[in-house]
């Protein structure tokens, strides 16, 4: 795996994945909705372990690898667990559990010949849901959540007829953790029935993409009548908080389990060694296609408690458990057409829509065929048989052309945006293709108008996603000017459900008062790729005006179709030259030749050009001026660390800036002074260990305000 080569690519990349992982969390966590597959979510998490341990100084303390699911949202209360719900790392093949059982072994200090118990038993694609009783009355259900905060389903949980509202043999407080699921009948039939009940009504159908959606759905419904309509049931296979534990060993607290009245999978074995657990991994298996649910591997224990309680936990998942993936079900079928969807961000996907097959007892019409790359390397074209896989993934993939050899035209990627036409460019060192189109572009309309109103970059108070969304079906925004225009709709938003005159009010006031912004804030919020909230400010250092920033990007332009023809195209030096001719010509420190082709890309589309122009017609950003006042920190060098709670990283940043202070990236001898919020981890004990002065974020709050 190639890995970035300097810290400041680490922690872009680190960055950008921590925003994709957390998209794509919410997605199949909160919205049950995910975008890719399991093995695709698995590459990125492999990714972002992978250059955290190359560059561990640039752990951040919300990193996906410390995160467990989503943090919930939506209508249901918000509850703290009282122990915190894990996440198990995943095994691939018989070598990685083995892996796994030799670092068990190291960690306790075992001989390589010494037995170490196991337990098996089938991973249910559900969701996850923690059950607490007390004196034996079940008093709260959460589901899993972010892991330490979930959402309360106490009222649903009642309704299925697996979970006991009362238990007997248990211990004062116990909680019971499992997987609520839907089995594979009951989702077909509640698929059936939503069919029809549509067509009776004429509505549009809305049925369920699988059996987990259908539960997590089901579950997390606000009338609990609706959870008890839906056939779902319960799967014990845990337990968190308890004032006792019945027994000392997986096995007898899962026994215990199963006589307080809860299910427990007939799969369930133990306690096993390594080669008895991988048997009945192939057992389960081969049971798996008829099994009345869905599942995706086996999860493997370590049997004895006392050793799961000295192994604990490293991040988000436990040293004493894993999970052992089934590999992927495959299936013959033919390849029809290939179109391209533009995701949020602009990137161009190419989908590849197929001769319905079933696979793993699902019918599939789709497969992503993710890049252009891709692509190639199949050298798939329509017309072609393909082989098919899928591993209990939302999204199936094409994994291997079978007619390559086939007299067919090839496919070629799309030079334009299927969607709005702008240009679709791919930059060096990338497989992606992305849209140049940004705020003009239809798919990403919706994300860069969001972005753009944030908290990070112009921060418009009322203009949340809901509003947003209401705004552009009704046609009155499409870029971020129109957002400024919004008073010309007064009379018609007062006229609209859930608006009064103080709310509408209060909105436009917000808008107005956004008329004069801060210019990074701004310029961030164009969301032009590459430009983040730092460079952003880096940039108007250098550049103060949104004018002078026009002017370097067509010099820019000028430069790259200057050198183009005579550096030669084919000329394998001439990436290199070009990339050190831009990044000398903007000659701002720790700004490189990937933001000025950036902003290239977007001045060389026309479209972005007008929508530049409309918005500074409406808003009047004033030149970009530093001051650094002087205070107690002035000429210092500092480094935050933890979770900041009334303020962003780069805000933060922006405030030390602005008192003359640096802001580095990693504790070091040169460090003066350390700002720790909650979930500071080594940064923080390697300031203690250089006898480094640490404050906490109210203290550099004080700091910020007697200097103001």
């Amino acid at each position: 795996m190639d890995l970035p080569a300097t810290p400041q690519a680490a922690a872009a990349e680190l960055e950008r994945l921590a925003a994709e992982i957390a998209h794509h969390n919410r997605r199949y966590h909160a919205d049950d909705a995910p975008e890719i597959s399991d093995a695709d979510y698995d590459a990125l998490m492999r990714r972002n372990g992978a250059i955290e341990a190359a560059f561990p100084d640039l752990i951040r303390a919300d990193s996906p690898s410390k995160a467990v699911g989503a943090a919930p949202a939506g209508h249901l209360a918000k509850v703290a667990h009282a122990q915190r719900m894990f996440s198990l790392d995943n095994a691939f093949d018989d070598a990685d559990v083995r892996d796994f059982l030799g670092r068990v072994k190291r960690f306790l200090s075992l001989g390589e010949s010494e037995p170490v118990a196991l337990t098996a038993e089938p991973k249910i694609d559900g969701l996850s849901c923690s059950l607490r009783y007390e004196k034996g009355r079940l008093i709260q259900a959460l589901t899993r959540g972010d892991g330490q905060v979930g959402e309360d389903v106490t009222a649903n949980a009642r309704t299925i007829a697996d979970i006991p509202a009362e238990i007997s043999g248990a211990p004062d407080v116990f909680e019971v953790r499992g997987e609520v699921y839907m089995a594979k009948d009951d989702f077909a039939s509640l698929n059936a029935r939503l069919l029809a009940e549509a067509e009776e009504s004429g509505k549009e159908a809305r049925q369920f993409a699988n059996p987990r959606n259908a539960a997590a759905g089901s579950l997390r419904q606000k009338d609990a009548g609706v959870t008890a309509a839906r056939p779902l049931r319960f799967l014990a296979w845990g337990w968190g908080e308890t004032s006792a534990l019945p027994g000392d060993s997986q096995v007898a607290v899962i026994a215990a389990i199963r006589a307080m009245g809860f299910p427990v999978s007939d799969l369930f074995a133990g306690p096993l060694d390594l080669d008895a657990a991988l048997a009945q991994y192939k057992r389960i298996e081969a049971q798996r296609a008829d099994l009345p649910f869905d599942i995706d591997g086996v999860v493997y224990k370590i049997d004895r408690l006392d050793w799961q309680a000295r192994l604990g936990f490293v991040g988000r998942t436990p040293r004493w458990g894993i999970a052992h993936k089934f590999p992927a079900e495959r299936a013959q079928t033919t390849l029809r057409a290939i179109d391209i969807q533009i995701g949020r961000t602009g990137k161009l996907t190419p989908v590849a829509r197929l001769e319905p097959v079933t696979v793993g007892g699902v019918v599939v019409t789709n497969a992503t065929l993710h890049n252009a790359d891709e692509i190639a390397r199949l050298g798939v074209r329509p017309g072609d048989r393909v082989m098919l896989q899928r591993a209990g993934d939302v999204i199936p993939q094409i994994v291997e052309n079978l007619t390559p050899d086939a007299e067919r035209e090839a496919w070629s990627f799309p030079t334009h945006c299927p969607d709005c036409g702008s240009e679709a460019v791919r930059e060096e060192g990338e497989v992606d293709v992305r849209c140049t189109g940004g705020l003009i572009c239809p798919a990403q309309r919706l994300e860069r108008l969001r972005h753009f109103v944030s908290r990070g970059a112009l921060d418009i108070e009322g203009l949340g996603e809901k509003t947003l969304v209401e705004f552009l079906d009704l046609g009155w925004i499409a870029e971020p000017a129109d957002i400024f225009r919004l008073a010309a709709h007064r009379d018609d938003l007062l006229g609209r459900q859930g608006w009064k005159d103080k709310s509408v009010d209060n909105l436009l006031a917000a808008i107005e008062a956004k008329r004069t912004p801060d210019p990074a804030r701004l310029l961030f919020g164009l969301g032009i790729r590459h430009i983040g909230s730092v460079t952003a400010r880096d940039l108007l250092k250098r550049y103060a005006t949104f004018p002078a920033l026009q002017a370097l990007a067509d010099e820019l332009i000028a430069l790259r179709e200057g050198l183009a023809p005579a550096l030669g195209e084919a000329d394998a030096r001439f990436r290199t030259r070009l990339d050190k001719a831009i990044a000398e010509h903007i000659g701002v420190e720790n700004v490189g030749a990937a933001v000025g082709h950036a902003l290239a890309d977007f001045f060389h589309e026309p479209h972005n050009r007008t929508v530049w122009s409309d918005l500074l017609a409406e808003v009047s950003p004033p030149p970009f001026v530093v001051e650094a006042r002087q205070s107690e920190v002035s000429g210092k060098t500092l480094v935050f660390t933890g979770s900041l709670e009334t303020l962003s990283r780069d805000e933060a940043k922006a405030q030390a800036e602005s008192l003359g202070a640096r802001v580095a990236g990693s504790v070091s001898a040169k460090t003066d002074l350390v700002i720790a919020g909650p979930g500071a981890g080594s940064k923080l004990k390697k300031a203690a260990d250089l006898g480094i002065r640490v404050i906490s974020e109210e203290e550099w709050n004080a700091i910020v305000t007697e200097t103001a």
